[in-house]
């Protein structure tokens, strides 16, 4: 599948045993002749693709395995939700419409307000209780749908070479998010310290505080309200983390330095490390439990101390 399509499932895993299932000798053969599309594996497929298009948990739900359904039907809402906008390459519910190639292979388009995916099947090879489905979205790229005979259905059982695990699944998006918003509070670092260098260019000498930094009425631009920062960040608090400020004499003893910290106003929620940007620029980041952060706490990766090149 295209960038995107790999992106948005990226977080799929355990590979092990799908490149084992992958391994296997598999014979080809037509989209499966049998009657039904219970025995028909690429119907199963459409039929979980255009769930997913329609954004039908219930009915999405009925075309995984048994352990799938269960740990599916047992996520968070939102949860349940992108796992079919992941599926089905839109954020909003679309209208699927299936029609047949020349070869008589499916294709199903999945209309939604501001975009139609439309998927493109091939030919089904299928091995005893498994089969595998090339799928091709239009302008992209391919990639094989595994699905599994689980009783007496065919079942979506896999993306490429990796097996569609929702616990897994879960638990990674789970980690991706909360790396996202840690990485999203260092940026806010970064930008509020860019703040306050700005006011000391402006008005020749650091804030007293954060609160200085916030918005002001229109053209009252003063050392007093700055409009460098919004108002949640100039009171302290912004996207879950709490924001400290002290001004840190340099070596001459000069109100010249300045130091910040950041913690997760409720630990582990926003994220679970706290931050501390040093007076050299520098971001220090660990797991403290919901407490402050020091100059003593590990540099960030990527993060360089003041005496390295």
């Amino acid at each position: 599948m295209n960038r995107r399509f790999r992106s948005r499932l990226c977080g799929i895993a355990t590979l092990a045993a799908a490149l084992l299932l992958a391994a296997m000798t598999m014979t080809p053969s037509a989209n499966a002749q049998e009657s039904g599309d219970a025995a028909d594996p690429a119907a199963a497929l459409a039929d979980t693709l255009v769930a997913a298009c329609r954004a039908n948990e219930t009915e999405f739900a009925n075309h995984l395995t048994a352990a799938s359904a269960a740990a599916f039907r047992a996520l968070p809402a939102t949860q349940r939700s992108e796992l079919m906008k992941r599926l089905s390459l839109s954020d909003e519910p679309g209208k699927p419409l299936l029609s047949s190639d020349n070869d008589k292979h499916i294709v199903l388009r999945c209309r939604a307000a501001n975009t139609t995916v439309e998927y493109r099947f091939g030919t089904t090879q299928v091995q005893e209780n498994l089969a595998f489905i090339p799928v091709a979205v239009v302008n992209s790229e391919q990639a094989d749908f595994g699905m599994v005979r689980d009783g007496g259905s065919w079942r979506l059982l896999s993306l490429g070479l990796v097996l569609f695990d929702v616990p897994q699944l879960a638990r990674q998006w789970a980690a991706a998010d909360l790396a996202a918003r840690e990485d999203g509070v260092i940026a806010d670092l970064r930008s509020l310290a860019e703040a306050i260098r700005r006011y000391q260019r402006a008005f020749g000498k650091l804030p007293e505080s954060l609160a200085q930094l916030g918005p002001a009425p229109k053209d009252q631009i003063s050392p007093e309200q700055a409009a460098l920062v919004p108002a949640d960040m100039a009171a302290g608090k912004h996207g879950g983390y709490v924001f400290r400020y002290r001004i840190s004499p340099d070596a001459n003893g000069n109100d010249n330095d300045f130091e910040l910290a950041a913690t997760p106003e409720v630990y582990g929620r926003p994220g679970k490390r706290s931050f501390f940007m040093d007076t050299a620029g520098k971001v220090h980041g660990d797991d403290k439990r919901g407490k402050v952060a020091t100059a003593d706490d590990p540099l960030i990766p990527g993060e360089k101390a003041a005496d390295e090149k």
